[in-house]
């Protein structure tokens, strides 16, 4: 159904009040010298001076110039009179094809490609850029918008949602691939590289720690398990032995980087690794393994506290704006800032990208961009359609009317002027 442009929006009064002033005064013109033609055409008839007929000639043609533009202009927009003219209220008549004209006049001559790359290529997008970033409150602008979207995407995202696609994305990808091989080849690496000593280490010195801050429980353990029937002052020696042999034997491991059970635990793990790789019965049960740990609902409560742990942190992080993180991340842009206007390799990558992205966003959409003028007068009522249209450009219009009735009068002069000459 037809739409009513609204021919009274925004400044459109200023624009009707403009129109209506000269459609006044071409019209003014119209009748002054339709009033002239008849004054000095009866005095020419009546016997005037030579020069009455020079002024009647041209307030004629004046007269003639002034009613075919008025003719032309107002067939622009209605009938003239009201008549039914060929060729007459072609705005209304024709606002869909003047809209499809138009459309393809814009496709191709302002959303052309070459058209589009040049203009972006001239405006220095990585300059710009660089100098809007380079200042720092616009940085921290730039940080606290990019804080809060994260912050509200993060939140938004429902917790069975984000359950959902770890368990059915990373943790089955992780579930489904067999275990045996990868493990068997990481552990290898570990022990060449003896990366696992660092965590032995770590927990001979833990184990020497705590004996030495606890020896009353070992010898509490030792005295529990000691027979009924055991002397108490034997339980006790033998306590303090166990203890004294446990302090020597963990400090003796610590001591020496190649002691036997050092040894024996690297001989254990690269055994272990290979039949990691090798031996199917230890792929199988470490295959069995995984199955119970999938199905365990230990699993899915662990991917849960994790992902509300991480969603906390971020959230708290991102949301405040005295946290290193954004403070870090402010100088980063800032600094992203200066070396777009110093770096000239820099420069012309982000402005060839843009060119690039530009140029293929106005290709892929320009039926729809352009498709918009065409729908849009399509839409519009026609009456109403030419009422719009004469608002913004009847006013210059009307300067054909008084430069018609101008010109005409000049042409009626000269004309009658040179065939008094010429007769």
């Amino acid at each position: 159904m037809p739409v009513r442009p609204d021919p009274a929006s925004g400044s459109d009064t200023e624009l009707r009040r403009g129109l209506r002033r000269m459609r006044t005064i071409a019209t003014g013109l119209l009748v002054f010298v339709v009033a002239v033609y008849i004054v000095f055409w009866r005095w020419e008839s009546g016997g005037g001076p030579v020069w009455a007929g020079y002024v009647r000639a041209a307030a004629e043609a004046g007269t003639v110039g002034a009613l075919a533009d008025w003719f032309a202009v107002t067939a622009l927009f209605r009938r003239p009179l009201g008549l039914p003219i060929p060729h007459t209220a072609v705005i209304p008549n024709r606002k869909d094809d003047l809209g499809r004209s138009l459309e393809r006049f814009v496709a191709e001559n302002f959303l052309a490609e070459p058209v589009i790359r040049e203009k972006v290529a001239s405006l220095g997008v990585a300059v710009r850029l660089g100098t809007w970033l380079g200042e720092r409150r616009h940085a921290e602008r730039v940080t606290a918008q990019a804080s809060t979207r994260l912050v509200g995407a993060i939140s938004g995202i429902r917790d069975e949602v984000m359950l959902e696609v770890v368990e059915k994305t990373i943790l089955s990808r992780v579930i489904d691939r067999p275990w045996a091989p990868a493990a068997g080849t990481a552990l290898g690496r570990i022990v060449d590289g003896r990366l696992h000593h660092r965590l032995v280490d770590l927990i001979v010195v833990q184990a020497e720690t705590w004996l030495h801050d606890n020896p009353h429980m070992v010898l509490r353990i030792v005295t529990h398990q000691a027979p009924s029937w055991s002397p108490k002052f034997l339980d006790e020696a033998i306590a303090a032995r166990a203890y004294a042999e446990a302090l020597r034997f963990v400090g003796e491991i610590r001591a020496d980087p190649d002691h036997r059970v050092r040894r024996a635990l690297d001989d254990f793990l690269s055994r272990f690794a290979e039949q990691l790789r090798t031996d199917p019965a230890t792929a199988e049960r470490l295959e069995k393994f995984k199955e119970r740990i999938r199905d365990h609902p230990e699993v899915h409560q662990a991917v849960a506290t994790m992902w509300n742990a991480t969603r906390s942190i971020l959230t708290d992080i991102a949301g405040d704006p005295d946290s290193a993180l954004r403070a870090r991340i402010t100088d980063e842009v800032a600094a992203l800032g200066g070396r777009l206007t110093t770096e000239p390799q820099l420069q012309a990558t982000v402005d060839g990208a843009a060119t690039e992205i530009i140029a293929w966003l106005v290709n892929r959409y320009r039926s729809d961009i352009t498709g918009v003028i065409s729908d849009t007068v399509t839409s519009w009522e026609p009456t109403e359609t030419a009422v719009k249209v004469e608002l913004h450009v009847g006013r210059d219009l009307q300067y054909i009317r008084i430069n018609g009735t101008v010109v005409g009068a000049l042409a009626g002069l000269v004309i009658q002027l040179l065939t008094n000459l010429l007769l």
